[in-house]
């Protein structure tokens, strides 16, 4: 079974990557420090720390959810908040500069425990997967497979959107210091755009 409304969580977490976040300032911190070579293991630990994340929340409330299809509509309701949510933070946000550590024998696996620990203490990583995820699986249905499909999806576009920032770390990093409003009011307001979507088409 292909998850529900696949092409608007695709929308959903593509403007979310594109959003300088924390993960991604730490990665063009890094490759303008350390160079791209090692930002591959930094990547590797943030999107590690996503599969763990979302494998645990999932599969804990994946046959509760099966079973109280009621619930669904709850937790609708619940994702659409902290859509808005994130768009009112991401339109209300300012890039910060990370503090670049002076050190440069960080061996990788050094790289890859801080990917992993700024995605894995994430507070909104930790939500986005119950609330998000969710309203694409239908429980009813082989909902194992349609969370393969979504974590693959994630965990790829995730890496490649890691990497891209790396790789334009110097001229990307310029732009956003240049013109911060811009990306996030964009961002934003294609999330204020998606919940009205969900809220009028996604019925349980």
């Amino acid at each position: 079974m292909f998850p529900l409304n696949y092409f608007l969580f695709l929308q959903i977490i593509l403007f979310l990557f594109i959003t300088p976040g924390t993960p991604r300032i730490v990665i063009v911190s890094y490759s303008m420090n350390y160079g791209i070579q090692k930002c591959i293991w930094t990547a590797l630990g943030d999107v590690t720390a996503n599969i763990i994340q979302a494998t645990l929340v999932i599969f804990v409330i994946g046959s509760f959810l099966s079973q109280n299809s009621e619930f669904l509509n709850i937790i609708k309701w619940v994702g659409v908040m902290y859509i808005l949510y994130l768009a009112y933070d991401i339109y209300n946000s300012k890039p910060k500069d990370v503090a670049t550590k002076n050190e440069l024998s960080k061996d990788f696996f050094s790289f890859f425990k801080d990917g992993f620990l700024v995605a894995g203490t994430s507070p909104k990583a930790w939500m986005f997967f119950p609330l998000i995820f969710p309203q694409f699986i239908d429980f009813n249905s082989n909902y194992i497979v349609q969370f393969l499909i979504l974590i693959i999806t994630y965990v790829c576009l995730d890496f490649i959107s890691l990497i891209g920032y790396a790789l334009l770390a110097q001229r990307l990093i310029n732009w956003i210091k240049a013109k911060p409003k811009i990306i996030n009011t964009i961002s934003a307001s294609v999330l204020v755009i998606i919940a009205s979507i969900i809220v009028f088409t996604q019925h349980y």
